[in-house]
């Protein structure tokens, strides 16, 4: 499957033989990244934030893979804008697009589309939201296992790259041998590996089931990504630790901390200032690059402080705040003192 075809130039046929080399290598590269990392890191798909500008953000601090968004299959196929907002580019390999589709036609073509540009498709069926399920998407699936396989199975099928992932992302049933069954019968059609959030689909602060996991862990032999509560790099290894999984996957703390992978336990002021200069050089829109900055900074500021710079309208008095309030020296062992408290 070659990339799409580009204007007749010397500079355009070039580009295509780079960039078809570096989809090669990133490809072949990323799928091995179980075997090349003792413990795979990964930032979870985010509805919302996710997106191109955060996974340059987390890559700078540890992270090994990124998954965009949940983006809905159907959409991706049928409209060129809802791809260009997603920025789905090989810009940010190594990437993992998820996509939510319940039909084996509508995940596989959106697969074709996405192929290019990223190292592997991921099926969401670990969303537990109502609106999902009224959608017949997400966790509600787990309950058709035939038909995740289906999917899986034929999307597998049709992508004739074998280097490209096609992987599955679930939750668990409080019935640990379904759940083990489910794990099975997915690794049957042929999947890459499986993200396992140790939640049923009805628990959402409920300590997660780690044992689960590792009974997950033990039944297959595809690599396992573990997904919930991962707040800290020693977070990471003691679960890897329990559940024997080859990788785990942060979301909510890593929207607080972006450099969690690297072991820091807050957000370090050269975070928000690389984030600050992903944000300008790509021109994102200012309700991302504010609400990103809100998750970031709230375990920075005092609740004033924090009523403030929630309330700021506008790119220029947040880029001010944040001068004044962490780049300014006279203020950093304030800060540091801050933070610790």
């Amino acid at each position: 499957m070659a990339p799409r075809s580009l204007p007749d130039s010397r500079f355009h046929i070039d580009f295509v033989v780079v960039f078809g080399f570096f989809k090669f290598f990133m490809t072949k590269h990323t799928m091995d990244i179980f075997e090349k990392h003792t413990l795979v890191k990964v930032c979870s798909p985010m509805v919302r934030y996710s997106r191109l500008p955060f996974r340059l953000l987390v890559r700078e601090y540890g992270c090994d893979l990124a998954f965009t968004p949940m983006l809905m299959a159907d959409s991706f196929i049928k409209s060129d804008n809802y791809r260009k907002v997603e920025s789905v580019t090989c810009e940010n390999n190594p990437l993992v697009v998820q996509f939510a589709a319940n039909t084996p036609e509508i995940f596989a073509e959106a697969t074709e589309l996405a192929y290019q540009d990223c190292i592997g498709v991921d099926l969401n069926c670990g969303c537990p939201q109502s609106w999902a399920s009224h959608e017949g998407i997400g966790a509600c699936m787990m309950n058709k296992p035939d038909l995740i396989s289906d999917i899986l199975r034929q999307t597998r099928n049709r992508i004739s790259d074998s280097t490209f992932g096609v992987s599955c992302k679930i939750r668990i049933f409080l019935d640990m041998a379904r759940t083990v069954d489910l794990a099975r019968q997915l690794e049957a059609t042929g999947i890459s590996f499986l993200t396992v959030h140790g939640r049923t689909k009805a628990e959402r602060n409920e300590p997660v089931h780690l044992d689960y996991i590792k009974a997950i862990v033990d039944a297959v032999d595809i690599p396992v990504i573990a997904n919930g509560d991962i707040d800290s790099l020693e977070k990471a290894h003691a679960v890897q630790e329990v559940t024997g999984a080859k990788g785990v996957m942060s979301a909510r703390s890593i929207l607080e901390n972006p450099a969690l992978f690297t072991g820091q336990v807050k957000t370090p002021v050269d975070c928000i200032n690389k984030w600050c200069e992903i944000n300008t050089r790509l021109d994102t829109h200012f309700t991302m690059f504010h609400r990103h900055l809100i998750h970031m900074c709230a375990p920075l500021l005092n609740k004033f402080e924090r009523r403030i710079f929630n309330n700021l309208t506008d790119k220029k008095a947040v880029l001010d705040f944040i001068s004044d309030k962490f780049n300014n020296h006279s203020n950093l062992e304030e800060e540091e003192s801050v933070v610790v408290s």
